[in-house]
């Protein structure tokens, strides 16, 4: 996977309007931030948050499932999550992205 694809669906990703019609879910905001992380930092390298930190917690436990994945692989499960969600919304919008990523 191309890091200028990556690129391009980090890109796409942050843009998302919070209330726009294509919503990531918890879960699928967690899978993204855990690839993120491996593909632009590398493995996890600062501690585990505290103990009422839940939203920190789950964000550094998720990182932390991909520990040893190596970067291109984190780009590639990015995209592919990225195009997966943007086929299942199946508007013009996302028809448009999907073609921007492809093209980059």
């Amino acid at each position: 996977m191309s890091e200028s694809k990556f690129n391009k669906a980090v890109a796409i990703v942050q843009g998302l309007p919070k209330d726009g019609p294509i919503q990531p879910t918890q879960d699928e905001q967690l899978f993204f931030y855990k690839y993120f992380k491996q593909g632009t930092v590398g493995d996890v390298n600062v501690a585990r948050p505290g103990l009422l930190d839940f939203v920190g917690k789950a964000k550094w436990d998720a990182w932390k499932s991909v520990e040893g994945t190596p970067k291109e692989e984190a780009y590639a499960k990015y995209v592919e999550k990225l195009l997966e969600i943007l086929k299942r919304a199946d508007t013009e919008e996302s028809r448009k992205q999907i073609a921007e990523i492809e093209a980059a």
